[in-house]
């Protein structure tokens, strides 16, 4: 009964530490999504003029693409975040071991090649649900980007 405290203890402590931690690194990740979207938006406000002169017929795709590679440089930072608090507690014992478990983690594919121990493994489903919101709120960006795009060059086609 002593021993079965003894772990409850360690397991409380453990999972209490995990929980604040990951919510710590999730209102970071979010935070970074937020500006990194808002700095895209703005990028695309400016560009889509500018890139609209120069090659119109390739106008649509231009900004597409340059949205998704700006959301996807977002995502790999985020990503960059977690595998350095991994690296940092001392969860994983290489960067690229980290970075690896950090991605496949985040992305929800989960490979299980490599895991985190006992003491730390808790906080990786925290950090899947962080990718799959982050990756819905992308979806939904660039939906809208893509939505707006789409209005604009309608309006721009009955002008000329």
């Amino acid at each position: 009964m002593l021993q079965t405290r003894a772990r409850l203890g360690y397991s409380y402590h453990t999972m209490l530490t995990q929980l604040i931690l990951g919510c710590i690194i999730i209102a970071l990740t979010v935070c970074i999504h937020a500006v990194a979207l808002s700095y895209t938006f703005d990028a695309m406000e400016k560009l889509s003029p500018r890139l609209y002169k120069l090659l119109p017929s390739l106008w649509v795709p231009s900004m597409m693409a340059a949205c998704v590679l700006m959301v996807f440089l977002a995502h790999i930072i985020e990503i960059w975040v977690w595998a350095l608090f991994y690296l940092g507690v001392e969860a994983m014992p290489t960067l690229e071991a980290a970075l690896y478990f950090a991605t496949s983690s985040f992305t929800t594919v989960g490979f299980g090649d490599v895991v985190l121990d006992e003491k730390w493994r808790l906080i990786s489903s925290f950090q899947s649900a962080n990718g799959f919101i982050l990756f819905g709120w992308s979806t939904a960006f660039i939906f809208e980007i893509m939505s707006k795009l789409y209005k604009d060059e309608k309006i721009r086609k009955t002008k000329s």
